[in-house]
């Protein structure tokens, strides 16, 4: 995902504008992922929402002191949020790996009940499946991918009350009033 152009940066500026302008910016590219990254099914939007948050917790980590305290308690948030969606992401990841391993054991295991019938063969006998040789191998895939599927579905819930807290609480009113706030006393 690239990120979005920060306009009216000025070097000869205040650390304090400049930075208001890039927390500002990272903070609506964060935003601008909802509704998408509360469906559980558009991953595309959560990972894209999770690195926005990367970056707009790197900016605080940098300039944060221009803004107060409150501006630690945002990244700190960030943060939270950003390592509870990397979890979701590590799911993303590993299911459809255990989905592309399932499949190749499957084809060794079709090579290998086929040759067991012989070049001649008309037909496959069911007790030829016996032969795979990955039969043990795919009940621990099977149950890899159900927890996977289980831990993935528990994280995006947990996701799913964590914005609703950043929203009740006031994450994002709350450093946008820092930004002015505080910063005007510089």
């Amino acid at each position: 995902m690239k990120a979005r152009k920060v306009k009216g940066l000025d070097p000869r500026s205040p650390l304090a504008d400049n930075a208001r302008r890039i927390v500002r910016t990272r903070l609506e590219e964060l935003h601008g992922f909802v509704p998408d990254a509360l469906d559980p099914a558009e991953v595309d939007a959560l990972h894209d929402m999770r690195i926005a948050a990367k970056r707009l917790r790197y900016v605080l980590e940098v300039t944060g002191h221009c803004f107060g305290p409150y501006a630690d308690t945002a990244r700190k948030r960030t943060k939270a949020l950003q390592d509870l969606i990397g979890e979701i992401h590590d799911c993303d990841v590993l299911l459809p790996l255990v989905d592309v391993l399932t499949a190749r054991l499957r084809e060794d295991d079709a090579r290998t009940v086929r040759e067991a019938a012989g070049p001649g063969a008309e037909d496959l006998e069911p007790r030829l499946a016996a032969r795979g040789p990955h039969g043990p191998d795919y009940r621990g895939l099977a149950a890899l991918a159900a927890w996977l599927q289980a831990r993935r579905q528990l994280l995006h819930g947990r996701f799913l009350q964590a914005w609703a807290d950043w929203g009740r609480d006031g994450v994002r009113a709350r450093l946008e009033f820092a930004l002015v706030e505080e910063a005007a006393v510089l």
